[in-house]
């Protein structure tokens, strides 16, 4: 019983967190997501002849091609942002960034490097759990066929983006032999594991943006490190990549696991 009323008192105050904070958790959650597009966008401006060179000398594609991939980069990633903040054609927004990143994802050979490449795969699902808060429910996805339950695409793509966001705390995994670090391992597989299968969802993907939010400040802070030093560009990057699960995460928060979930088939036993 003593777990028990651990579990319902975490839950309560989890709850009650999400009832002082509805009207603006989605507009966090959004923020946190988008600011790797952000980051990055504007990093483009600054380093504007530095990424033409990069992408000529890759691609040997010439100097108009190059300025061209950057320049799509640059307008696409802010002009999303833009959007999406502002909530106007959140669709279209992220079908468009996730067209950055699969452009990205081959220019810059992602591709080939598992650990970016899994970071990528979530950044993706946090927007597929974007494009699912703009939808509004629709019909079955396979019209004259019949269903088990209700399903529309919206629960898919928030079960595809609950996935999807695994793949980043992959890549966070420390395989050492400290105490600490097997402990942090295996208490935040257990978390999203519970976020994938959506269990106690709500409760589970909280306690990961806390945990991630320390990590993130801890391990990744790029502001300690001279602006001249390649691991200043690196720290950011993981910063920003970070901050942007931490917003998918938000948004299973605030918009809880969907349908396919077993949350939800907890409530039909």
């Amino acid at each position: 019983m003593g777990q028990e009323d651990l579990m319902n008192t975490a839950e309560d105050v989890a709850d009650q967190f999400l009832r002082v904070t509805k009207q603006y958790l989605p507009h966090v959650a959004r923020l946190c997501l988008i600011s790797t597009f952000l980051e990055d966008g504007i990093r483009m401006w600054f380093q504007w002849n530095e990424q033409r060179d990069y992408i000529e000398a890759t691609w040997s594609c010439g100097y108009f091609l190059a300025t061209c991939f950057v320049l799509l980069n640059l307008v696409g990633q802010l002009g999303g942002c833009v959007l999406i903040l502002s909530r106007n054609f959140v669709q279209y927004a992220c079908f468009g960034l996730f067209g950055i990143i699969a452009l990205q994802t081959v220019a810059y050979s992602i591709l080939w490097d598992l650990k970016f490449l899994m970071r990528n795969l979530a950044l993706g699902g946090g927007l597929l759990l974007l494009l699912a808060e703009s939808r509004s429910e629709g019909k079955s996805m396979f019209a004259g066929v019949p269903s088990m339950g209700e399903s529309s695409p919206k629960q898919y793509m928030q079960l595809g983006g609950r996935v999807l966001l695994v793949l980043m705390f992959m890549t966070l995994l420390h395989f050492d032999s400290n105490f600490f670090s097997i402990l942090q391992n295996m208490v935040g597989t257990a978390l999203i594991i519970l976020v994938a299968i959506g269990f106690k969802t709500k409760l589970a993907a909280l306690t990961l943006v806390i945990w991630l939010l320390a990590i993130n400040v801890y391990f990744n802070a790029f502001w300690t490190i001279p602006a001249y030093k390649p691991m200043h560009d690196f720290l950011k990057y993981d910063f920003f990549q970070t901050t942007s699960v931490i917003g998918g995460l938000l948004l299973v928060v605030a918009l809880g696991p969907g349908g396919v979930s077993m949350d939800e088939k907890k409530k039909e036993w």
